[in-house]
This record gives C-alpha cells, sequence and structure tokens, in this order.
C-alpha cells in the first residue's frame, strides 16, 4: 500500500491546508447567517447540486449553456455579493487593526447620551452615526459639512424639527461633527420587521458595510435605538445606551445627571406657578432643541 504522505511535513501542511479551508468556509457562513446572502447560496448550491446529479450527458442544451456560462459565474458572484464581500473586507481590516495598537483620543460621547435622553422626551427623530476604523468619506460628502466639535447643544439644534438640517444623518468623527444631513444606503435584508421605518434601516445600512455605530431615537415613540454590525438593538434605556457605546468605544463613560423637565409645585397658586414658567430653567432641557415652554 502506497502512503499518502512521503514524509510528515507534507502530513503537517495538508492539515494546515484543510484547517485554512475550513475556517475559510465557517466565516462565510456566518457572515451569510441571517443575511440575504443565506437565501441567495441555498439557492445556488440547490442548483449546483442538481446540475452534478442529473444526467447533463443527455440534456444538451443545458449542458451547452452551463459550459458556456460557468467562466463568467465568479464575475456573476462578485457582483450579486458585493456588499457582503465588503463588509467581510472590512471585519477582517478591523480585526487586524489591533496590530496598529488601541486609537488614540479620550474623546467623550456623553452628549450624544444627553442628546438621545432629549429626542426621546419630546420623540424627536434622530440618527447619529460614529465613524470608528472605517472611513465614512463618501457618506460625509453627501450632506452639508460643519467640521463642528460636537457637543449636546448642536446636535440638540440640528435636529429640531424646524431646522433644515434635521432630516438625514450626522456623521461623527471622533470628537466633531464632520456633517449633517446625510444620506445613509438602506438596508435591503428581507428579515427586518417590516415596522422599522427609513431612518432605522439606514442605520442598519451604514453598520452593514462599515463597523460604525448608529444612534437611532424614533420619531413616533420615541424608543432608543443602536444599529451595530448590520443588527439593531431596540428600545434601550438611557443607561444602557451609555454602556454599550462604551463597550464598544472601550472607554468609561462616566454616569452625567440627564435634564429632566421642570416640575411644577403641588400647592403653589397659579399666579406663583406663572411665575416659574418665566424664571429660566437651571437644567440643561431648556437649551436649543429642547421642547418650547408653555406660556401663560
Amino acid at each position: 500500500m502506497t502512503p499518502i504522505f512521503t514524509s510528515w511535513q507534507q502530513g503537517v501542511w495538508a492539515a494546515v491546508d484543510i484547517l485554512l479551508v475550513a475556517l475559510i468556509i465557517y466565516q462565510l457562513l456566518v457572515m451569510a447567517r441571517g443575511t440575504r446572502a443565506a437565501s441567495m447560496l441555498a439557492g445556488l448550491a440547490v442548483i449546483v447540486l442538481a446540475f452534478y446529479l442529473l444526467p447533463t450527458e443527455k440534456l444538451v442544451t443545458l449542458n451547452w449553456v452551463v459550459s458556456h456560462v460557468l467562466p463568467y459565474v465568479v464575475f456573476a458572484l462578485i457582483v450579486v455579493f458585493q456588499s457582503e464581500i465588503r463588509h467581510m473586507l472590512a471585519d477582517l481590516g478591523r480585526r487586524l487593526s489591533f496590530l496598529r495598537g488601541p486609537a488614540a483620543g479620550s474623546e467623550s460621547y456623553d452628549d450624544i447620551v444627553l442628546a438621545a435622553n432629549l429626542f426621546s422626551q419630546n420623540q424627536t427623530g434622530a440618527l447619529i452615526v460614529i465613524e470608528r476604523e472605517i472611513g465614512l468619506r463618501t457618506h460625509i460628502e453627501s450632506g452639508v459639512p460643519l467640521d463642528a466639535r460636537l457637543s449636546y447643544d448642536l446636535l440638540a439644534t440640528i435636529f429640531r424639527p424646524s431646522a433644515p438640517l434635521h432630516d438625514g444623518a450626522v456623521i461623527i468623527q471622533k470628537d466633531r461633527i464632520a456633517a449633517a444631513a446625510c444620506f445613509l444606503p438602506l438596508s435591503m435584508n428581507p428579515l427586518l420587521s417590516t415596522q422599522l421605518g427609513t431612518r432605522h434601516r439606514a442605520a442598519i445600512g451604514i453598520t452593514e458595510e462599515t463597523d460604525a455605530i448608529a444612534v437611532v431615537v424614533s420619531e413616533e415613540t420615541g424608543a432608543i435605538s443602536l444599529a451595530l454590525g448590520g443588527r439593531i438593538e431596540l428600545d434601550l434605556t438611557v443607561d444602557q445606551l451609555r454602556e454599550r457605546l462604551g463597550s464598544e468605544l472601550r472607554r468609561y463613560l462616566a454616569p452625567v445627571m440627564l435634564p429632566t423637565s421642570l416640575a411644577q409645585p403641588e400647592e403653589e397658586p397659579a399666579a406663583s406657578q406663572d411665575s416659574l414658567l418665566r424664571e429660566p430653567a437651571p437644567q440643561r432641557s431648556a437649551e436649543p432643541g429642547a421642547s418650547s415652554e408653555p406660556r401663560p
């Protein structure tokens, strides 16, 4: 009996070869799971299996079509799965980014948490995208460039319903707001709930193509959501949003005092209540973007 491997080195390299191929296939299946690529791959597998099981020598026309089309299948797959391939390469680059060391900067995103809390209370629709390793230059150029320092006041002003920039997304680079009113790609994942609107689908779409983090506030319900890696976490509390941002950005976000609405005294006469309403609010809820104060 002739041995399969003539030396132990060939056996080791064969084992490494099999492990690498198995790892690539496993990663492809993990990335395709839960996306539109999964159903497409299943349909493609059925076609290939049927082609090999059927007696193709008797199906002359089918055999001729397959033999002429097969050389172009690779290009067709690249076009069909371009989004998944781009996401896979971006994910690979992100995993290898540890070679460059940790990112510099100690910027805090407490202003995003404060703004999300304000938008949630007032049921103001908002979409905030935080850039990480993969650049968002193409999407920044689709909006209105700002290059302004990130602040709660600016976010509240941008997403005020009467503001001209409230439609679209705000893109944040480190501690600066790069642009507002940006257009984002919508997710075409058929598994998403039909109750998700355009703002949520845009948040999922940008996280499918990049490693960005998207914070969404629903205009209908005021619910806060977080999109990451093509998935979305719905109905987050403000504390949960702070914890998730701190975990994903690998920094500690200290708890801050959230703005609250002005409470009226229970046993005060109407005149004293009117005087209280005319006084400036001591907290941040009276800053730009907050709900207007009631008038007597």
